[in-house]
């Protein structure tokens, strides 16, 4: 019995060690530094246009969008419309507020922003721009 399981056990070990040396294609190249750069801020801009359109969906902030003249599925539409630096200008806004703090001036800041972008003829928000 002793001898059978030694057996096993070495031609077990034999198959292992053999199974090393087989040569195994790997492939791998060089990733330049912009294209992992240029991936990371991809996902990060994905969460924090993700995080800002969480943050309308807010009853609070609602409330102060209705308050404001601004339709929540317009300001939604005009957050997806955003480009890269103004959704990172406008995160970077909200994390530096204090937690609960000053949602009137991230909401006024969205105002004016939205106003700025109407004024340009890059959205039609509010009612009272008038486009030539």
């Amino acid at each position: 019995m002793k001898q059978q399981w030694m057996k096993t056990t070495a031609a077990t070990l034999i198959i292992s060690m053999a199974s090393l040396s087989l040569p195994i294609q790997a492939f791998a190249a060089v990733i330049p530094t912009d294209a992992v750069i240029a991936q990371a801020t991809a996902m990060d801009l994905s969460h924090q246009r993700t995080e800002l359109t969480t943050f309308l969906t807010r009853t609070d902030v609602q409330k102060q969008l209705v308050s404001l003249g601004v339709d929540q599925n317009q300001a939604a539409a005009r957050i997806a419309a955003l480009s890269d630096a103004e959704v990172q200008q406008l995160y970077g806004k909200m994390q530096t507020l204090p937690a609960g703090g000053d949602i009137l001036g991230t909401l006024v800041f969205i105002f004016v922003l939205l106003l700025i972008t109407d004024l340009l003829g890059l959205t039609n928000v509010y009612p009272f721009v008038h486009h030539r």
